[in-house]
């Protein structure tokens, strides 16, 4: 009977959820696709193909069940659906909406390969677990048995807190601490609200202060509490901090008013979305209304800020990147839905020099003065694909006397990020790291060099995916739980 529900991709094409006009998305930061009916969400469910490999699932970060999923949706058992999908995943509603399924589950799938569209396996678990919350079928966490071990978890990321979701579940007493004034890391300060609107993470950080999650907000370690202090007063330490550090351009008058990097972009516009008071949004710095912007970058984060412009009244958004389309880092259905917003992609370019202003010729804005002049213009070179490099992408080579001006009063540096240096900004002494800055944790347990201490997510990869920190997280959380058991049974000794 099961069976006769599924293989319906012969005779169904794929689907995605409505999405909403550009014109009409571009005017607000809510999410851009309309929620599956259910009925919709049961027939694009009944598409997958039940193989016998199921390539969505082993090349998901996660290895959610997602065949199994899929199946009890379109046979209508959305409970059940869920409780699969919540076994392998702490965060399925955030990963259905921002994952690039594309590259993962999705772009692996069996019947795509056959030529039939790819099962819409991100909308539907969204679906899911959108229901879940609606329904009251997701439950605040309620340990079988408390533990008096306790655990410190310095980053509230989606790493941090995937681990202290499943810390907690397991009994023992979790504390995280985080410089922001929120939890949630670059889910909340870091992704715009039309890819993750807030409420949908702030939702996850109540039920995991419901359940016994103690959080520490505003709080610099470091500065306002040493590493030594939090590793003396838990059991064990988890360093989830993610990377924050700016990748710089070496180029001339980098420092010029109105060039400003990604994160400090994003996170103001994100702020003022949450209803906070930024001064610097305030006086124009960060607000690109009005303005002719030029992002810097072909990643998720320089699409992330194009589209953010768009939807703050820029005059014009351009987007300059060094190789062609094929061969950038980016989500190609972000490159999409950019596309259909009013942003210009500029292929095979990239930035020489800033110009600032001269007196009298600041454009719409003022120049602030001599020393630090405003942005006017970029000088931009032309580039070529050449032989491929050491990761096999064709290297951009200069195309010499192809330089021309493009005018900017924005400009945005979205180059990627880069670990701060933690042992040096914490004084800790013993704290392996890796010649690129990233902590040095063995793979499987995540134990760092020092005693009681592993580290996860991006502070040991380098940038990566949302899904990726959950993964690390969930397994820190079992190593660390290994360890505990362990030292308990040596102290009982």
């Amino acid at each position: 009977m099961a069976t006769q529900k599924m293989l319906k991709f012969v005779t169904l094409g794929r689907q995605m959820p409505e999405k909403r006009s550009a014109e009409e998305r571009s005017e607000d930061f809510h999410e851009i696709y309309r929620e599956f009916a259910d009925a919709k969400a049961k027939e694009q469910a009944s598409r997958c193909s039940q193989c016998g490999v199921p390539y969505c699932q082993s090349h998901c970060p996660l290895h959610n069940n997602i065949p199994d999923w899929l199946r009890l949706t379109a046979e209508g058992r959305t409970r059940e659906a869920y409780l699969v999908s919540q076994q392998t995943n702490t965060f399925p509603e955030i990963c259905g909406r921002i994952c690039p399924q594309d590259r993962l589950c999705e772009g692996n799938c069996v019947i795509e390969q056959s030529g039939h569209g790819t099962v819409t396996i991100g909308a539907i678990e969204k679906y899911i677990t959108d229901t879940a919350w609606e329904e009251g079928w997701v439950e605040p966490i309620r340990p079988a048995v408390e533990r008096p071990e306790s655990i410190g978890i310095i980053g509230a990321g989606p790493g941090g807190l995937a681990a202290a979701d499943r810390l907690r579940r397991m009994g023992f007493q979790v504390t995280v601490y985080d410089r922001h004034d929120r939890s949630g890391g670059l889910m909340i300060y870091g992704i715009p609200g039309f890819k993750l609107e807030k409420d949908v993470v702030q939702r996850r950080n109540a039920l995991l202060e419901d359940g016994g999650v103690e959080f520490v907000l505003n709080c610099n370690v470091g500065e306002d509490l040493s590493f030594d202090a939090i590793r003396g007063k838990h059991d064990a330490v988890l360093i989830a901090t993610g990377v924050y550090k700016t990748r710089d351009l070496d180029i001339d008058n980098p420092d010029a008013h109105g060039v400003i990097r990604a994160l400090d972009y994003l996170t103001a516009s994100n702020r003022i979305d949450l209803g906070d008071d930024i001064p610097d949004f305030a006086d124009g710095e960060l607000d690109a209304r009005g303005k002719r912007v030029l992002v810097i970058g072909g990643g998720d984060t320089a699409m992330d800020c194009v589209r953010t412009a768009i939807r703050q009244g820029a005059r014009s958004v351009k987007c300059l990147y060094r190789r062609d389309r094929a061969n950038m880092p980016g989500s190609q259905r972000e490159v999409q839905n950019a596309e259909e917003e009013g942003v210009e992609f500029v292929w095979l370019s990239a930035p020489a020099q800033f110009i600032g202003a001269a007196q009298g010729d600041a454009g719409p804005v003022t120049a602030i003065n001599a020393e630090r002049p405003h942005i006017a213009r970029v000088r931009v070179q032309k580039m070529r694909l050449g032989k491929p490099d050491v990761s096999g992408r064709q290297s951009p080579e200069l195309i010499e006397g192809a330089d021309y001006d493009e005018p900017a009063e924005m400009v945005i540096k979205a180059l990627g990020f880069e670990p701060e240096e933690l042992p040096r900004l914490w004084g800790v002494e013993g704290l392996e790291t890796t010649r690129w800055g990233t902590i040095r944790a063995d793979f499987r347990s995540h134990q760092t060099s020092l005693s009681g201490v592993f580290a996860v997510g991006d502070i040991v990869r380098g940038a990566s995916l949302v899904v990726w920190a959950i993964r690390d997280g969930r397994e820190a959380a079992d190593s660390i739980a290994e360890y505990l058991g362990a030292s308990a049974q040596v102290a009982a000794e």
